[in-house]
């Protein structure tokens, strides 16, 4: 079944509740088509809080207050029920595998969008085209990620630099230095080396952001700005898949953010990246 938006955001903010706020998320979890006919009153007496911790976790979770989190919540819960994270059977059919990892990919989107701050993605934003500097992070998987916002911040003109060796990492964060800007690409937001660099860039005076997928995880310790994504588990057992598409969609919102900082310059240096390469294509 579709998830709703608002579900997605509950849980991704669970760990960081308070006791009862957490009290307020499992009923609104197990209850959400009881949920919408309770008023505010309603719902702090049945999860035995108050008011006001109500009203707290709906702005937590990015809506205005109550209210709008049950009409977002409605709205969700009226959509089409569709099967997305099914089990693929060994054997399955190309179509089938392809009608899978479509939806999976499109949900994670979806579900991005929901847990994806834009206070925090105007900071990104802000750091990057202004900063001195920038270095990106990312091994194995995350690495490929790294390299694509490495491309795509260089033709704006920005100084970026691609690392995903684990000694050069350590080595050229500890050089960073106010003004400059370490982003950290980890899906799990366990990676050691790259949890360790953007320790080294945070403690040099560098602006430190991170890209994940897990609000817990160490690298969120260590970054500044926070950039969420959201995916379930797909039909081959890993979250990782379909995420690596919503971080891609972030650094491509990275990059168009930037660019609209200065339309006219970027669009300058875009067209001289394009010429400098032209003579390499047949």
């Amino acid at each position: 079944m579709n998830v709703p938006g608002c579900f997605v955001r509950i849980q991704g903010t669970y760990d960081s509740l308070r006791t009862a706020e957490q009290r307020v998320a499992d009923f609104i979890l197990k209850n959400p088509d009881e949920l919408i006919y309770l008023t505010v009153t309603e719902l702090a007496e049945r999860t035995q809080t108050s008011e006001s911790t109500v009203v707290r976790l709906c702005q937590k979770i990015g809506y205005k207050g109550y209210q709008e989190f049950k009409i977002m919540l409605a709205r969700d819960l009226v959509g089409p029920a569709e099967t997305v994270y099914e089990q693929i059977d060994p054997g399955a059919s190309l179509p089938t595998l392809k009608a899978k990892v479509f939806q999976a990919n499109a949900q994670a989107l979806k579900d991005t969008i929901e847990v994806l701050s834009d206070d925090e993605l105007q900071r990104a934003v802000d750091a990057i085209a202004t900063c001195r500097k920038i270095e990106i992070y990312g091994i194995g998987g995350s690495a490929p990620l790294a390299l694509d916002a490495y491309h795509k911040f260089m033709k704006l003109g920005i100084a970026a630099v691609w690392l995903n060796d684990s000694d050069l990492m350590a080595m050229s964060s500890s050089l960073l230095k106010r003004g400059d800007v370490a982003l950290g690409i980890s899906h799990t937001g366990a990676s050691r080396d790259v949890c360790d660099a953007m320790e080294h860039a945070q403690n040099a005076g560098a602006t430190t952001i991170c890209i994940t997928h897990r609000a817990t995880s160490p690298i969120t310790k260590v970054a500044q700005i926070k950039l969420f994504t959201a995916a379930k588990e797909t039909a081959f057992g890993s979250d990782a898949t379909s995420s690596r598409i919503a971080q891609l969609s972030i650094i491509d919102t990275l990059y168009a953010g930037i660019a609209n900082r200065d339309y006219d310059t970027s669009l300058s240096r875009i067209q001289k990246t394009r010429e400098a390469s032209a003579g390499k294509k047949y």
